[in-house]
């Protein structure tokens, strides 16, 4: 498994990119304020060697966004569901939130990501709100946001989980 370590300045494009290619783009919509993912702090995994295109291949990659009490999670991707890339993200994003004083995790995902929902209850977070259409209202926004998701539920909703971290 690829050793995750802090973003550096150096890997702000590759990270742009790769947002690009995962999510559609690099902006990513909170609370109706458009946050560019590829210039926050987080941890990134790389490949042991380039890819095609001589860039180093990017394995895992943790954005997040601080505030006075928590560290939300903006993105979170591993290439290769399953190695145990993504929880090493989140246990890094953990001890940086410990770092900082901070008192929990925070993410979010939408209605449809049944994996992303199993992924972090099965890392400590807890189910903390459910926003009914909040896609719907992004949507209006940005009218390229697909209207059916995964396992061909409609995307409409948007669910907060939290994970507390004065109690590890």
């Amino acid at each position: 498994m690829p050793v995750p370590r802090a973003i550096e300045a150096a890997d702000r494009d590759a990270i742009g990119g790769f947002l690009t290619r995962r999510w559609g783009t690099a902006t990513i919509m909170l609370d109706g304020r458009a946050i560019d993912a590829a210039a926050l702090p987080g941890f990134i995994a790389c490949a042991a060697g380039p890819d095609q295109s001589g860039d180093e291949s990017i394995a895992g990659l943790a954005t997040l966004l601080d505030d006075d009490i928590q560290t939300e999670i903006v993105t979170l991707d591993a290439v290769s569901p399953g190695a145990g890339l993504g929880t090493a993200l989140v246990e890094l994003a953990a001890q940086r939130a410990r770092a900082l004083g901070l008192r929990r995790l925070l993410t979010r995902t939408t209605n449809d990501n049944l994996d992303a929902l199993r992924f972090y209850q099965r890392r400590g977070f807890r189910l903390y709100r459910l926003a009914p259409g909040a896609i719907d209202r992004e949507r209006e926004a940005d009218p390229a946001i697909a209207r059916l998701g995964r396992h061909g539920i409609p995307l409409r909703d948007e669910i907060t989980l939290i994970r507390p971290l004065d109690d590890e």
